[in-house]
């Protein structure tokens, strides 16, 4: 009859711990792909994009940014702690067994539960003992702690691989900076020696009688221009090598390793024309947002078990005298063993208030997600559209320069059928020239368009293995319009 009444009253210690736990939802859901808009296609971009680009010194940087990168080493530290919390949440799932040992010399008090004639005296109390303490987690608590742990560390393994897709297109964008930047000192150095030819016409003029002042001080000042212009181009060209050396894990020693690119601004690789249908599935900070989400999940699911009842099997067993010596004799023994049982009944609403922040939590990580998402989405769509303004641009540019060639072409004839001035082949120079410098910042534009669509659809990134090292492979051909390797438009 007692074991039944033991029964009955643990019984409802379980049911009272599962009373209180509150009425509370989540109030955000995640954003869908089919709301979006997104096309019915799907992108295929291989691991080592930027191979499409014909360039092996691009190639090595590559290889060199996401082997020793400052950044991404961060990025791997913290996917390494989170791996190691997930092992110590499932250590917490075992059994814990312990040994203590203590030597304690004290005085008992005669009053207390020793009696005289030990009680009153001074004396040395020895105990070793081993402990067991195994929680049941008959509610799951545990379990959700451990995948709450899983989550975070999906998180921090996608984190790292956006880490190396923002480092593999920040080495492209700044590789195509170092391209344009040796196009326009070669473009300057035309610019020097076209205005040099003007400035010392001018002065055969003035010496003629033919020429002002004036023109010569324009003279001089359209030369001083080119080689300001000059100054400025190397002096960027600088700039970008040192952050490519940066980007790569490198000092000031390396500067001098970096040679001029060999890639062609005048042959940009095809990218989609659309948003891809797998968007939301092949960009790295998206599934960490959702790997996130799934993480505030677990953590609403800790927060609920704490309102039940926590039971934990305990056992003890060890050796306990007075005296040193009589530690080891058979009547010092001790043991025991049974359950405990610890069942929430008030603590000042403390509980309703973690479940309440775990909801919001959840709720927060779902509005970050969603932000992300229609974020990502823009990016996308903005790429695109900057990819074909880019190569409209261009392509008008090229008309542009090209017209002006045919310019300068039939001033020469001009000048040799003593139709036309030297001065206007030289204003026709200039133009053309200032023009040639339009078009090599719109080629690099271009280049540096399709490189930020390659990001914002999420790169080579691979969901499978998202810290799988991308290898830089053979060299492409530089052919017009050749797709990025493995990309189709």
């Amino acid at each position: 009859m007692k074991t039944k009444s033991t029964l009955t009253m643990l019984v409802a210690s379980l049911l009272a711990g599962c009373a209180a736990v509150p009425h509370l939802e989540p109030q955000l859901a995640p954003v869908q792909a089919d709301t979006l808009g997104l096309g019915d296609q799907v992108a295929s971009i291989d691991a080592s994009w930027w191979s499409g680009f014909g360039d092996p010194q691009l190639n090595r940087l590559e290889e060199m940014g996401l082997a020793g990168n400052p950044s991404l080493d961060t990025a791997l530290a913290r996917l390494r702690s989170a791996e190691a919390l997930i092992r110590v949440r499932r250590a917490d799932q075992l059994p814990q067994i312990g040994a203590d040992a203590s030597v304690v010399h004290e005085r008992l008090s005669e009053k207390s539960l020793i009696p005289p004639p030990y009680g009153g005296t001074d004396q040395t109390i020895s105990a070793v003992q081993g402990a067991l303490s195994w929680d049941l987690d008959l509610f799951g608590r545990q379990r959700s702690v451990v995948r709450q742990a899983a989550a975070n560390a999906d998180a921090a393994r996608l984190d790292a691989a956006a880490a190396r897709l923002a480092i593999s297109t920040s080495i492209a964008q700044t590789y195509v900076g170092l391209a344009r930047a040796e196009r326009l000192i070669t473009v300057a150095d035309g610019f020097i020696a076209t205005r040099q030819n003007a400035l010392r016409y001018v002065r055969s003029r003035i010496k003629s009688g033919l020429s002002s002042e004036f023109e010569l001080r324009q003279a001089e000042t359209l030369a001083a221009q080119a080689e300001q212009a000059n100054i400025r181009a190397r002096k960027q060209r600088d700039l970008l090598v040192h952050a490519l050396a940066a980007l790569v894990g490198r000092g000031a020693d390396f500067y001098p390793s970096i040679a001029a690119p060999t890639l062609a601004l005048d042959s940009p690789p095809a990218v989609p024309a659309v948003l891809p249908a797998d968007l939301l599935g092949r960009r790295p900070d998206l599934l960490a947002g959702q790997a996130r989400i799934a993480a505030a999940v677990q953590g609403r699911a800790v927060a609920r078990a704490d309102f039940l009842p926590n039971v934990n099997l305990q056992a003890l067993v060890g050796l306990s005298a007075l005296g040193f010596g009589n530690l080891f004799s058979a009547g010092a023994l001790q043991g025991g063993g049974g359950v405990a049982i610890h069942v929430p009944i008030f603590e000042g609403c403390k509980l309703k208030a973690q479940y309440a922040r775990a909801t919001a939590d959840l709720d927060t990580a779902v509005s970050s997600y969603n932000e992300t998402v229609i974020g990502a989405v823009r990016e996308s769509a903005d790429a695109a559209t900057n990819v074909r303004s880019a190569d409209e641009d261009l392509a008008a540019q090229g008309r542009v320069v090209a017209g002006l060639r045919e310019t300068v072409r039939l001033d020469q004839v001009r000048i040799r059928t003593g139709l036309g001035s030297q001065l206007d082949a030289i204003d026709s120079g200039f133009r053309l020239l200032e023009a040639e410098q339009d078009l090599v910042n719109l080629q690099a534009a271009s280049l540096t368009s399709r490189i930020q669509l390659v990001a914002a659809l999420g790169g080579g990134f691979d969901p499978a293995r998202p810290l799988g090292a991308a290898a830089a492979s053979a060299s492409l051909t530089n052919s017009p319009n050749q797709p990025l390797k493995g990309m189709q438009p």
